[in-house]
């Protein structure tokens, strides 16, 4: 959720740290500082409440930070209300040492009370600052400031990424992780350390991923890693292969806007380096990630698609598609309830994590839980070397670039149809579909970019619906199966960013008491892209009407009749594979969301309360 910037190099640190902090502004925050070490062991400290644009005015306001190495921080509040006071870096009481801190300490009231008793005086009401306070308690006893940190690593429980500077090391910078996302960057101006590696792209595409429990030391020239031991580690590099246009607007008005249209290239991106083009003979979904499918799926009886938020929509679509295609129960579950709900894991389980970052801190857990108790592992990801991806037995790539807007657009999509090919893959491979079907849907992902590129056209059919319903307080979806699961998709895309109340219910439960809530006036969204039960679709939209809702449909070419005769408006998506429809369907909502939200002059790349990635529990 927070964000983390560090750099220790030959040039002012203060304009990187605030351009890192400026391309982590999307992963959301209320407040925005930097702390930086003057050569003469200073340790000089901005932080400000609001928008990093309020930090930036308080800096040209006063005389300026110098100093080649530092720290800043975006954050959310946890603990305490986002104020000056608890917006990082936290400083210790003798103003030697400085901590910015993604993450949650679990015990920091414990260790504050014991602090507090020793005489020690906070400042902030947030966890961070224990750590601090902390740290400066070893660093007096000890006077070692390695020897410090572990202290403090062995008595914190929790999750954490930190950056730390200490005004008696001002070359340098020290960075811990656990549980929460930190990469280190090698830069030619010097290192980098960053919460997020978007954060770096206009410096460096050159990383490492840190793991948990490791702690690294960074200067302008070195960088060293060492283990919870102490000990040395030799870590891999890693190059990014997207540069930093890829992380901005390119003209656009927004983010989302932006990314919502880059879906067709990110469809064909993912799907292109799976599939052989089908010339003369077959043609074939491939997926060289997975060396052996039939060990993947020797004697799984159960498959469990975790995920949270949007990644978990693609786990309710996947899990009519999996059911159908292999035969065996597929269950979606939120990750956040995933461990505590009892699931039946051990050998016979297949586990598939979904994650858009793949550092989702419920996701982690409910992975690690799974392969503690001897299920493989298999995750649905976009960031390569994050946390979930490298401790998954197998993982998949969408492969679609850096995503900012805070609301997922083509995140979801890519995750939709990588998890729709790996149920064919292995159905296939499994004799349990038919070389008919099976050549269909190969064919039909081949088209499946230009298809979404047709709902593109007509971006003027969006802004004109919108202008009628924009006012709506509250909006009800409505679909059966896989629209069902869409419609919960469309529903969260809509109230995430308008802030309008919006609800999806399963069409067929209407009657149970569901339709008590509708009146003249109500806006229902009524979808109706699943062929086989779009009959029954047809009969729930004169239902809702009959008590005077206002019905926006959307549906296909075939039944347009049908639907638009009941329905004031219809959005209208090209026929495709059952299976495909809702990599179709789901963009109509996505545009109906942001038309909206623009209409209401929402903050649309960055709504109020919420994070790009959920880092804590």
């Amino acid at each position: 959720m927070c964000g983390i910037i560090g750099f220790a190099g030959n040039t002012e640190a203060v304009p990187i740290l605030l351009d890192g902090l400026e391309r982590l502004e999307y992963r959301g925050y209320d407040s925005a500082g930097v702390a930086v070490a003057s050569p003469e062991g200073r340790l000089q400290v901005k932080k400000c409440k609001g928008r990093l644009g309020v930090l930036r005015e308080a800096l040209a306001a006063q005389k300026p930070l110098t100093g080649q190495v530092g720290i800043g921080h975006t954050r959310w509040a946890t603990h305490g209300e986002p104020n000056d006071v608890n917006a990082h870096p936290h400083v210790s009481q003798s103003g030697k040492l400085a901590v910015v801190h993604n993450g949650i300490i679990e015990n920091y009231l414990e260790i504050k009370q014991s602090l507090l008793h020793k005489g020690v005086v906070f400042a902030s009401d947030t966890d961070t600052e224990v750590i601090v306070q902390l740290l400066e308690y070893y660093y007096k006893k000890s006077s070692n400031l390695m020897d410090a940190v572990y202290e403090v690593l062995n008595r914190i429980k929790g999750a954490y990424a930190m950056g730390i500077l200490c005004s008696d090391f001002p070359e340098q910078l020290i960075a811990v992780r656990k549980d929460a996302p930190l990469l280190i960057g090698y830069g030619a101006d010097g290192n980098y350390i960053a919460s997020d590696v978007t954060a770096l792209l206009a410096h460096t595409r050159t990383v490492t991923y840190m793991e948990d429990d490791e702690v690294a030391v960074v200067t302008a020239d070195h960088v060293q890693i060492l283990g919870r031991d102490g000990c040395f580690l030799e870590k891999e590099k890693h190059q990014i292969q997207w540069d930093v246009s890829a992380a901005e607007k390119g003209g656009y008005a927004h983010f989302m806007l932006k990314e919502i249209m880059e879906q067709p290239e990110a469809i064909r991106k993912t799907v292109s380096p799976r599939t052989i083009q089908p010339r003369l003979a077959d043609g074939e979904i491939v997926f060289e990630e997975l060396e052996d499918e039939r060990d993947l799926m020797k004697g799984i009886s159960r498959i469990y698609l975790v995920a949270c938020g949007s990644a978990y929509h693609v786990g309710m679509i996947g899990k009519y598609a999996l059911e159908r295609l292999l035969g065996i129960p597929v269950e979606a579950c939120l990750a956040s309830e995933f461990r505590y709900s009892g699931p039946l894991l051990g050998e016979s389980a297949l586990v598939i994590v979904i994650s858009q970052s793949g550092e989702t801190l419920d996701s982690m857990a409910a992975l690690r839980e799974a392969k503690r108790r001897g299920s493989k592992v298999l995750s649905i990801v976009n960031v390569m070397g994050s946390s979930i991806a490298r401790e998954s037995d197998h993982v998949l790539y969408t492969w679609a670039g850096p995503e900012i807007a805070v609301a997922t657009t083509k995140a979801y999509t890519t995750q939709t149809v990588l998890l729709l090919m790996l149920g064919v893959y292995l159905a296939r491979r499994l004799d349990r579909i038919g070389n008919g079907e099976y050549q269909e849907i190969v064919r039909e992902l081949h088209g499946l970019h230009e298809r979404i590129g047709m709902v593109l056209k007509n971006l003027e059919l969006y802004q004109k619906t919108v202008a009628r319903y924009f006012n709506h307080d509250s909006v009800f979806y409505i679909g059966r199966n896989q629209d069902y699961a869409l419609g919960m998709e469309g529903s969260l895309k809509l109230k995430e960013i308008s802030y309008i109340h919006s609800e999806s219910y399963a069409a067929g439960e209407l009657k149970h008491g569901t339709i008590s809530l509708i009146e003249p006036g109500t806006l229902v969204v009524a979808l109706a892209a699943y062929e086989p039960l779009v009959e029954k679709m047809r009969s729930n939209i004169v239902e809702v009407r009959s008590r005077g809702a206002e019905v926006v449909a959307m549906t296909t070419e075939e039944t347009r009749d049908m639907i638009g005769s009941q329905a004031s408006e219809v959005f209208v998506i090209p026929k495709t594979h059952t299976l495909l429809q809702p990599v179709l369907g789901v963009v109509p909502l996505q545009l109906f969301a942001y038309y909206i939200a623009l209409n209401r002059g929402c903050d649309i790349d960055k709504p109020r309360n919420l994070a790009k990635s959920v880092t804590v529990e």
